[in-house]
């Protein structure tokens, strides 16, 4: 993984933070009925919330932007970022509030079913961002949870020449066409994709390219990341693992993204590094206890290779 890389560039994430209450499970019941769950744990979740741990256990500078309530989720959520090495002197808590969690169920396959409580009360404006600071970022990073910080963001960083990635969970499907513009890398889940365009990946792909993404790309899973640029359609295939819970392995794909941008590094590293990041936490049941410190990746990517 040869590469320019600078001393702990930062990487500044904003978007979701939530607090997961998980549900492990033997199966998927086929129609509304009980079932037992065989293990439950409280973890902190969130796409840009689990990006910026990704980032901080590969060495790098993560800072949180996001809000919170005034409620005991809001304090563990806070706790348990700090507890990471997560910058979070930006996760605003907002007194009367109600942060956001998510109750995740997980299969003996690893598969995950979530319903997410986006939070309530958490005030829309931006304006208390510290937007001078983005200059000084080696990558900027948000999701589409919280549209209206990630626009400011996005402008800040277009303006400072800091590359951006785009988090395109679905959910937000009116604030993609606002965003792709005033990004650099937009990487959509299968369902965000597919939320914002109906049909083909591919076709998908084309359509956010043209509303102004310049690169614009997928995750499939165990298929690969898929992505289009200006020399056309590319695909990467997955590292096989035996996945045992594929719960924040987009979020671990899109923090080592932008983690890889930010130490300069081409895209082809970036893809493949953030591919085995991914990779590595499906391994490991909880939404961030897989997640690899550096030793780990550079080992696994010493001795593995993609199909």
């Amino acid at each position: 993984m040869a590469a320019t890389v600078g001393a702990s560039p930062r990487v500044i994430c904003l978007g979701l933070a939530a607090l997961d209450r998980i549900w492990r499970i033997p199966a998927f019941a086929p129609a509304p009925r009980k079932i037992r769950a065989f293990g439950m744990e409280e973890a902190g979740g969130g796409m840009a919330a689990t990006a910026a741990v990704t980032v901080a256990r590969l060495g790098g500078r993560a800072a949180l932007w996001s809000r919170v309530g005034g409620d005991s989720a809001g304090a563990a959520i806070r706790d348990g970022l700090a507890r990471e090495g997560v910058d979070v002197a930006n996760l605003r808590c907002f007194p009367g509030a109600l942060s956001s969690s998510s109750g995740v169920f997980i299969d003996a396959a690893g598969e995950r079913l979530v319903a997410n409580f986006r939070g309530q009360d958490l005030p829309a404006d931006p304006a208390w961002l510290p937007l001078d600071e983005v200059a000084e970022a080696g990558a900027a990073l948000a999701d589409v949870r919280w549209a209206e910080g990630a626009a400011a963001l996005f402008a800040a960083a277009r303006h400072a020449g800091v590359p951006t990635v785009l988090d395109g969970e679905a959910g937000s499907v009116d604030w993609v066409p606002v965003l792709l513009p005033l990004i650099d890398y937009a990487i959509f889940s299968v369902q965000g994709l597919t939320e914002f365009a109906p049909g083909p990946l591919e076709a998908g792909l084309a359509r956010a390219r043209a509303a102004g993404g310049c690169h614009v790309g997928v995750t499939q899973g165990e298929d690969g990341y898929l992505w289009h640029d200006d020399a056309g359609l590319h695909h990467v295939p997955a590292f096989r693992v035996p996945a045992v819970d594929t719960n924040g392995a987009g979020d671990a794909f899109h923090g080592a993204f932008a983690l890889a941008l930010a130490e300069r590094r081409g895209l082809d590293e970036c893809v493949r590094m953030a591919s085995a990041v991914a990779a590595l936490k499906c391994k490991c049941p909880g939404t961030r206890a897989g997640l690899p410190d550096r030793a780990a990746l550079e080992q696994f990517l010493a001795t593995e290779t993609m199909p």
